[in-house]
């Protein structure tokens, strides 16, 4: 059964085919039945045994913001790719084709309702940034406030639509008709990134969650996060403050002496711990590409689009799975896995829990500069997903968050030891979130509960005692039906006594056989038949008995 094409996706399941073709793992093509979409021309010699790293990322450019967004994705896994391709890709982060400033012109006088001039003092008609989703420019209010416009690219609303419907079919077959998909439900992982692409494009969402991140970061005096311009922000136009720095990956060896990096580090890694474990609210994407060293030496964090949610059960456990993972204890992590996730049929649970122990144990035999709690943590729910363990989305992406903070706390400090970080900082984030749950609301909601069960208590006890005054207290303890249970060993003995008696049956027939006699039925000597016929319905009559009991007890 083949995948239900649309016409008007074709080009577009074409350009995926080749790209699949190109880049590897064409023996999937034929299974999902994509290869068709290509012409017979090319199917050959489309295909490249060893493809460049720039080619690949000059490729999704070209596909549009979902392979764009991808690539991103990609760019952050150390753990599959190489670090030629983790290069490459990039790239994709912040340096694509920016769209003509007519366009910006239009769609910010549209999203506005006024003229460029009548919103701002100046407009720098040339981008600072151009992302897969939007570009950004410098412009100055009339108070004289310098700011950041971020503006949506043209159309992109409806090609991301077009994107999704096609590569919804293509997870769909690979669902129903792969062990791949079975095991890692790429329909799933598709509406996951759907909704994150739908945030995404809604810049009223990514101004709230700078809000909110800024005034939970507030504690930290070296972390600045830009603050929205609300009048001046609609769902395709983000206005921001306008923050001066330098990316931290192209700080200069001057800089880099100049800067407290170790202190940046701790700082940087600390906020980050207390929006995932007590805030239940961080920025997903920390690449390098959103890190800047301001001019006052500060780390600002930029782009807050991607942003992850917990709920606070599941904070508590990733707390559990972290501290695990730094102190090493494997067992713990595991077990820890095992109560968060969605074990499947094929669970593989000894080697589920060997190769979780080799991931700790490669943790805690790596120098401090090597050490990667992100690798760490995507390997993690990489594994657990092989063995047969579906895991919360929040935890890959947990995983990919750290992953990009290991990358900046090593570029600021080359030996900052992210373990010894979570060790330094566990008991201050528990007090934090044991804080937080004694917060007013929830204290107001356990006096509740107590006097609810402070009142209800006296009544309860004189119950209790007048019942066991009148001797009428019964404790009602569910167990085995004893004569059900007898009655079912009773018909269980005499099917067996009954299989007995006819096998002897057959035994004696068969002997019977040998013996010549006067009397025969059917050619054959009849004693010897008689028992055969006997048997044979007796036979009969216990397969009918069988299967009628059966079928009523099952319908019953």
């Amino acid at each position: 059964m083949g995948i239900s094409l649309k016409p008007e996706h074709l080009k577009r399941y074409k350009d995926i085919a080749r790209l699949l073709i190109k880049y590897g793992h064409s023996d999937l093509l034929p299974t999902a039945g994509l290869e068709e979409a290509l012409p017979a021309s090319e199917r050959e010699t489309e295909v490249v045994s060893d493809p460049q790293a720039e080619e690949l990322a000059d490729d999704l450019e070209k596909m549009g913001p979902i392979f764009i967004k991808l690539g991103q994705i990609l760019s952050s896994r150390a753990d599959l790719l190489p670090p030629s391709y983790l290069k490459a890709l990039s790239r994709l982060q912040d340096r694509l084709e920016p769209f003509p400033f007519s366009e910006v012109r239009e769609i910010v006088e549209e999203e506005l309702g006024v003229r460029l001039t009548k919103a701002f003092s100046s407009f720098d008609p040339t981008p600072i940034a151009a992302a897969s989703l939007g570009q950004v420019h410098r412009a100055v209010l009339h108070d004289g406030k310098p700011v950041a416009v971020k503006v949506q690219r043209p159309g992109i609303r409806k090609q991301i639509a077009e994107d999704m419907e096609a590569l919804e079919t293509i997870a769909e077959f690979l669902d129903k008709h792969t062990q791949a998909g079975e095991r890692y439900r790429f329909t799933q992982v598709l509406d996951e990134f759907r909704a994150d692409l739908l945030r995404e494009l809604d810049y009223r969402q990514e101004a709230r969650s700078m809000e909110r991140i800024g005034e939970n970061l507030a504690e930290f005096d070296r972390i600045v996060v830009p603050r929205p311009i609300a009048d001046y922000t609609t769902s395709r136009v983000l206005t921001m403050n306008y923050i001066r720095g330098t990316k931290v990956t192209t700080l200069s060896p001057l800089t880099r002496m100049e800067i407290d990096g170790e202190a940046l580090a701790e700082q940087l890694f600390r906020a980050y711990l207390k929006q995932i474990l007590v805030d239940g609210f961080f920025h997903a994407d920390p690449h390098p590409g959103n890190v800047f060293i301001t001019d006052d030496r500060r780390i600002a964090l930029i782009d807050l689009g991607m942003v992850g949610h917990l709920t606070p059960s599941l904070q508590e456990k990733l707390l559990k799975i972290l501290i695990a993972i730094s102190e090493g204890n494997s067992e713990e992590a595991a077990d820890i896995a095992v109560g968060i996730g969605d074990i499947q049929k094929d669970f593989k649970e000894a080697e589920f829990r060997r190769r979780v122990a080799e991931i700790i144990f490669g943790q805690q035999g790596a120098k401090s500069a090597d050490i990667q709690v992100g690798k760490a943590m995507l390997a993690f729910s990489q594994t657990s997903a092989d063995n047969g363990i579906w895991m919360p989305p929040e935890l890959t992406m947990l995983g990919k968050a750290l992953l990009n903070l290991d990358e900046v706390a090593r570029t600021l400090a080359p030996e900052f030891d992210p373990n010894e970080s979570i060790r330094r900082n566990t008991a201050s984030l528990i007090r934090q979130r044991a804080f937080k749950e004694l917060s007013p609301g929830n204290a107001l909601s356990a006096a509740l509960e107590v006097r609810d069960f402070v009142e209800e208590m006296p009544r309860r006890v004189n119950r209790i005692l007048d019942m066991l005054a009148k001797n009428q207290l019964k404790i009602n303890v569910e167990a085995f039906d004893e004569s059900t249970l007898i009655e079912g060993f009773q018909k269980v003995a005499n099917r067996i006594s009954l299989g007995v008696v006819l096998a002897a049956l057959i035994i004696g027939a068969a002997m019977l056989m040998r013996v010549e006699t006067h009397f025969q039925l059917f050619g054959y000597p009849g004693l010897a038949m008689i028992c055969f016929l006997v048997a044979a319905g007796g036979g009969f009559a216990l397969i009918l008995s069988i299967l009628i009991n059966d079928t009523w007890r099952r319908r019953s």
